[in-house]
């Protein structure tokens, strides 16, 4: 996205943060908090419903099956919703328990058992006999087997960003909604920002652009999948809440589908029991999420029916939504934090592939320590652009 043209003024701001979605909202109040002049640039709301922060519920967890390192920034994570619900007068951070099922020959038990022990961190094995005892509404196959994790649970992501950002601009920060980037260039002597508002001068810059990232770095490894999130209405909704219910995740058979299904149990804010599919969808342009080719089908339906039928047929009731969004995958579908080699002043944090927002609270702090000081004390070299063998433009 950048252009041939300068912005050869004084620096207005020490760090422009392109996107205000999770993660952006999140360094703009750890920058803002931290007494840094900050303008955030947003090209829809803020919140918003065209990305991947929205749909009433995330999931937040410590037994991480994808990979051992990321507990520790799951620590700090927790601290720091912890905090900030201190900060912004509300719970944002709504423990139910969690309940990880499949089989032991798969990658969902094994993993979040090997994060579970390797990090020392409180959780119960369930045989399937167990696990029908204490959560009845699952039922499956004979070979499966179950991790329980108490301080598993969800957060709800329109609170969170609209809390980040509230805050941000209560410390000082300058957010700016319906201000698409039109092109950015940095040197050595500092960043400039284009947007049909004008031109924007910074020390340093954040690229947290979501599903738009690769519009900003047009190198980057980063690639759009359309998912869908659904609700339906059990017939005895009871069941269905916690603490009857916990978050939960569910390793299909091969057979049936690849990745894993994962649910939350009813919510006040939400339009009953929600149910979805953790994999890559299909490719999409992020411009076009809404456009009609796009929208939830009934085969999109019938992939979560499938779940409710084989695993949870009590839950299998009349659907109440169906919505879509956005899945920012890298290649290895670990996160993307790091630097700009070409351009030390310029940060990027994007290609959460689908798992990310419990980690914004700690992800803002990390681009915090960045845009201050060129590094941080967390331990991100796993999620470096490195690993990706990316070669430069």
């Amino acid at each position: 996205m950048a252009g041939s043209w300068r912005c050869a003024v004084t620096p207005e701001y020490h760090t422009i943060i392109i996107g205000l979605g999770a993660m952006g909202s999140s360094a703009a109040l750890h920058l803002a908090r931290r007494g840094v002049r900050v303008l955030g640039l947003e090209q829809f709301d803020i919140p918003h419903g065209n990305g991947s922060s929205h749909g009433y519920s995330r999931m937040i967890r410590m037994a991480y099956f994808e990979h051992p390192d990321y507990v520790p920034l799951l620590r700090r994570a927790y601290e720091l919703w912890r905090d900030l619900e201190v900060q912004a007068g509300s719970t944002l951070l709504h423990v139910t328990g969690g309940v990880y099922i499949g089989p032991g020959s798969g990658s969902l038990v094994p993993g979040s058992l090997r994060s579970a022990q390797n990090h020392g961190l409180a959780h119960e094995v369930l045989s399937r006999r167990q696990l029908a005892q204490r959560y009845p509404q699952f039922e499956v196959p004979s070979s499966y087997e179950a991790v329980y994790e108490e301080a598993a649970g969800l957060l709800v992501p329109e609170a969170v960003v609209a809390a980040q950002a509230g805050l941000a601009l209560q410390y000082g920060a300058e957010l700016k909604a319906h201000e698409p980037v039109m092109g950015w260039e940095a040197d050595s002597t500092g960043v400039c920002v284009r947007t049909h508002g004008g031109m924007y001068r910074a020390e340093k810059l954040i690229i947290a652009g979501g599903a738009w990232a690769s519009r900003c770095v047009d190198w980057l490894p980063i690639r759009v999948h359309r998912q869908v999130l659904a609700w339906v209405w059990p017939a005895d909704s009871d069941r269905f809440r916690h603490p009857q219910m916990p978050v939960w995740a569910i390793e299909p058979e091969a057979a049936v589908a690849s990745g894993e299904y994962y649910g939350f149990p009813i919510r006040p804010e939400a339009p009953g029991f929600k149910v979805a599919l953790h994999r890559p969808g299909r490719p999409i342009d992020p411009d076009r999420l809404h456009a009609a080719a796009n929208r939830p089908d009934k085969e999109d339906e019938a992939e979560i029916r499938e779940c409710l039928a084989r695993y949870i047929p009590d839950a299998n009731g009349n659907l109440l939504g169906l919505r879509t969004c956005m899945y920012s995958m890298s290649p290895d579908s670990h996160f993307i934090i790091d630097r700009l080699s070409e351009h030390p002043n310029v940060s990027v944090a994007c290609g959460f592939s689908g798992h990310g927002f419990k980690f914004a609270s700690v992800v803002g702090e990390i681009l915090a320590d960045m845009a201050q000081s060129g590094a941080t004390r967390h331990p991100i070299g796993f999620l470096s652009l490195a690993r990706l063998s990316q070669p430069k433009p």
